[in-house]
């Protein structure tokens, strides 16, 4: 375990790493997480803040988050790479719609270029985090995955950067009579390597972003692979490389043609965004079309193909190079908009008394979303739940000090957001540093009105309303999917808003608020 500098001998404690429950350091950041966010966060902070002492503790043993832990066939991103790469990492592949492994070989080298993984302590799952106002500090425990002994760490600034949704479990239904099937039934974030699906009857349940991977990668080899869907999403074909990308960097310096084709599509995703909002049925009409044109004539657009709600209430599932629909087009795959009534031993018996032959059933059906890893939080004895708090900016906890979480985009890449919350967090520390400030904390109005975090329809959101933070009626406690408002006011708005409330360490303990009411409908 790496000793406290020097600097901080007077907050230090004396070293004992393998004693559980003892401190045995104190950091300026300590991150929680070695995905694609928390691997930026410590990129930015130690060119930003190089004197700063952080470290990274990571639940599993690998760095890349997502794209470490999801192994299922195509595994791919469903933004572009110029939007879902760093700001700072210029991505030199050719295909703008990378594959799994391209993106968890692109996170570990931008660790590997900082010697950020020398930061990481793999194997720390983090339990509990208790802030304590008269150190100034959070108290985090993590537990050690190889034997549970629990270790303690001291942190100025705790960084949440653990995603949005469980690794230990993902969003799973139960049908009945499936305990009948004698095929293969598993679920994407727990991908069995060892299924042989080559030459097999597949269905896969689901109709989001998982599943329009799964179908044309699994087509490759199955003898038919069916889509169950119990509603249409909306599908979009791009390409899998960007033509304009391409050619500037053959013209251009690499950061100089990276930045511009992010700009490029930043303004080109927000652009369809704001024309879906404004002019649903037309946008949904040509989105449909499309979708249309890429299949034979007499396809059942109507049923398969065309959604209920309007573009962007979910999100759009993208599609590389049309490879869903082309393995449509060649009869290797094809979509069923039908409700499970049950299992049989062979397969699904559907609602509409079709049987749909099975040797290996994919459930994909979703993610269970969940806050901060599941941290216990406690701010001076008093518990702090994300379900009762709101967002400030997006990125803190309204009444919890000195905390900041990642989380992107629901209509636009993850990283955007991430890096601009990365930036931020390096803008406070220096302003704290300057003002001599140890405490940053957004205090909450009891007047402003609540509304939910996110205002998406999409099953995965709804099912976590009680999970997730709140946002308020007003700024800077609204929520915004934009860009570019967003990099107005966290990269350039002020630190010192009247909203952020700074203190010393001699501060008297924090307030504990009630719940705010909610906004009325």
């Amino acid at each position: 375990m790496t000793a406290p500098s020097a600097h901080a001998a007077d907050d230090a404690v004396p070293d004992a790493s393998h004693t559980s429950g003892d401190i045995a350091e104190i950091l300026d950041v300590l991150i929680v997480g070695a995905g694609l966010s928390g691997i930026g966060a410590a990129r930015q902070l130690q060119q930003r803040c190089p004197g700063k002492r952080y470290a990274i503790l990571e639940a599993r043993d690998a760095i890349g988050g997502t794209w470490d832990l999801f192994r299922y066939p195509g595994i791919r991103s469903d933004s572009d790479m110029y939007t879902l790469g760093y700001r700072f990492k210029p991505w030199r592949g050719a295909k703008a719609i990378a594959d799994g492994p391209s993106i968890l070989s692109y996170i570990r080298e931008t660790a590997d270029e900082a010697d950020i993984t020398g930061k990481i302590r793999f194997g720390h799952n983090v339990v509990s985090a208790a802030w304590h106002s008269a150190e100034a500090c959070w108290t985090v425990e993590a537990e050690r995955t190889a034997d549970g002994s629990r270790q303690r760490l001291k942190a100025r600034l705790l960084y949440v950067c653990a995603g949005y949704y469980s690794y230990a479990e993902g969003h799973r239904p139960d049908f009945p009579g499936e305990e009948n099937f004698r095929g293969k039934l598993v679920h994407p974030q727990f991908w069995d390597p060892s299924i042989d699906y080559a030459g097999k009857r597949v269905v896969v349940i689901g109709s989001g972003a998982t599943a329009v991977t799964l179908v044309p990668a699994m087509a490759e080899t199955a003898a038919q692979v069916t889509m169950l869907q119990r509603s249409p999403t909306y599908i979009v074909t791009r390409p899998g490389e960007d033509a304009i990308a391409n050619r500037l960097r053959k013209l251009l310096p690499a950061r100089v043609a990276y930045g511009l084709t992010r700009w490029k599509n930043v303004l080109l995703g927000m652009f369809f965004f704001q024309l879906a909002r404004r002019r649903p049925a037309k946008v949904k009409e040509r989105l449909v079309g499309m979708a249309a044109a890429q299949l034979a004539p007499g396809f059942d657009v109507d049923t398969h193909l065309t959604p209920r709600y309007n573009p962007w209430d979910q999100r759009v599932c993208l599609v590389p190079d049309g490879d869903l629909f082309r393995a449509i087009r060649n009869g290797r795959a094809s979509i069923v908009t039908d409700h499970i009534e049950r299992f049989d031993a062979d397969g699904i018996v559907l609602k509409s008394g079709q049987t749909l032959p099975a040797d290996v059933v994919v459930v994909a059906t979703g993610l269970k979303l969940n806050m901060l890893g599941d941290i216990a939080l406690t701010v001076d004895g008093q518990p702090r739940r994300p379900s009762e708090c709101l967002a400030y900016k997006g990125m803190m906890l309204g009444n919890v000090p000195n905390m900041v979480l990642a989380f992107g985009y629901t209509n636009a890449s993850w990283t955007l957001k991430a890096d601009l919350t990365a930036e931020y967090v390096c803008r406070l520390l220096k302003f704290m540093d300057r003002r001599g400030h140890r405490i940053a904390m957004p205090q909450v109005d009891p007047d402003v009105q609540r509304t939910p975090f996110l205002d998406f329809t999409s099953g995965y959101v709804q099912r976590a309303a009680a999970v997730l933070p709140r946002q308020g009626d007003r700024k800077p406690w609204r929520v915004y999917q934009n860009y570019l408002m967003d990099m107005l006011t966290i990269r350039h708005g002020r630190i010192d808003d009247g909203v952020l409330r700074f203190d010393t360490a001699q501060a008297a303990p924090l307030p504990h608020h009630d719940p705010l009411p909610e906004a009325q409908s």
